[in-house]
């Protein structure tokens, strides 16, 4: 028998029960072709054409910008609120890749010869329709074999579904809220870490200097150079170190397992490589030694050099390519250390330590030769430490708010489409 077609979405805005038609792309949208050129055709100034490379996480990007002489145009311009598409590339897997022109990003502009011009009444819902699994499946159908490209033709007779205009208008326009709440988010995420990386320059005394260019009020001493592990008590690490080793294995539950997998720069990603450790094999492993709240976690290779610290009074099993620090307490802060190593000055002094090729590692071997500046008085380090940690909370929680955010629309493409 026949698999039912489906004829409405499962999700809906209230009042609408109709059902969905299944139409000819062709049918519903206008396509215009971009403008091919000559190298001898390029200028400093005259007509922008937009290509592959200013399209970037559906937006246009003003960057790699190419401009042709004004008289050789023979193709159409674009418009505000018009959808550019790359239908050929020597990559397959940006085919497809687009954007909506909020605004015309110079006047006047053109799209290249391998992309395509979309123009619709119902704009916002057909750009978001270019993000669903359905669009996606339609450009691997008709790419070639050979060549990496979907030509207007094959473009025109796609098959969607499309409601009444006035539901594809409010679909449309609660993905463009959901898209202005993401790019706004992706913003403040990266403003912040540029933010981050200025003053962790300004904050710490650059190459061979012993002040940093900026310091708190009532601090004037001269930081103190001293060895790595003049500050460390000891050091955790249990290399090499697996269940099967110990002739155990992995459980479904229990203590979570921390290793250069979801040891992240500045945080652990509990949904990265999860195993767990159950109470016998806890005390196996870690024997005595438990991690503690705050505690500095470095991963020595496979990323090298990602720093994050233990975020509650959990127990937590030490793993695979991760070590922890015991620090002595009237030398170093657990939050200073932290930030201490991401400095630019002892990250760039780490990868000079560092041995291996493509996965470059520091051993404690390598880390008994580093040098390090550090402030002599504790509270200098508490407050300095202090405001990194709480810098780097904000970016924490508009890193969530984006994963929230970018989960909803995936879940509303799957859910209110067809």
């Amino acid at each position: 028998m026949a698999k039912e077609e489906k004829k409405a979405p499962k999700l809906r805005f209230n009042g609408y029960t109709n059902d969905w038609e299944r139409k000819e792309f062709g049918d519903v949208v206008e396509f215009y072709s971009g403008l091919t050129y000559k190298p001898e055709n390029i200028a400093q100034s005259g007509t922008l054409v937009i290509r592959s490379s200013n399209i970037h996480n559906s937006q246009y990007v003003n960057a790699d910008n190419v401009y042709v002489k004004n008289n050789i145009v023979n193709s159409e311009y674009v418009k505000k609120q018009d959808i550019v598409v790359v239908v050929r590339n020597g990559s397959r897997n940006l085919i497809g890749k687009h954007a909506l022109l909020t605004s015309i990003p110079h006047n006047p502009s053109v799209i290249g010869a391998f992309m395509t011009g979309i123009r619709s009444s119902d704009n916002q819902f057909i750009e978001t329709l270019l993000n669903t699994e359905q669009f996606k499946r339609e450009i691997n159908k008709n790419l070639g074999a050979t060549i990496n490209q979907i030509t207007t033709s094959q473009f025109k007779k796609m098959r969607f579904h499309f409601s009444k205009q006035k539901e594809n208008k409010q679909i449309g326009v609660l993905f463009t809220y959901l898209d202005n709440s993401i790019n706004l988010h992706e913003r403040k995420c990266e403003e912040l870490t540029l933010i981050k990386k200025s003053l962790l320059q300004k904050l710490f005394p650059k190459e061979d200097k012993i002040k940093p260019e900026i310091r708190y009020k009532n601090f004037s001493d001269a930081w103190e150079q001293r060895k790595f592990f003049d500050n460390i008590e000891k050091v955790i690490d249990f290399r090499g170190r697996t269940p099967k080793k110990l002739g155990m294995k992995w459980s479904n539950e229990g203590y979570v397992a921390l290793s250069a997998l979801n040891v992240k720069d500045g945080y652990i990603d509990f949904t990265a490589d999860v195993h767990y450790a159950n109470k016998a094999l806890y005390d196996k492993w870690m024997v005595g030694n438990d991690l503690y709240k705050g505690q500095v976690l470095f991963t020595t290779e496979a990323p090298m050099g990602n720093v994050a610290q233990i975020p509650d009074n959990q127990k937590y099993v030490l793993s695979q390519r991760t070590i922890a620090f015991d620090v002595f307490r009237n030398k170093i802060t657990n939050d200073f250390l932290a930030v201490l190593l991401r400095s630019q000055n002892v990250q760039h002094k780490l990868k000079s330590l560092a041995s291996g090729g493509t996965a470059q590692g520091v051993s404690q071997k390598s880390l008994s030769q580093l040098k390090v500046t550090v402030p002599t008085r504790i509270n200098e380090q508490q407050k300095i430490g202090e405001f990194f940690k709480q810098l780097d909370s904000l970016i924490a929680l508009h890193q969530r708010k984006l994963e929230k955010l970018k989960q909803l629309k995936k879940f509303l493409l799957q859910n209110m489409f067809i």
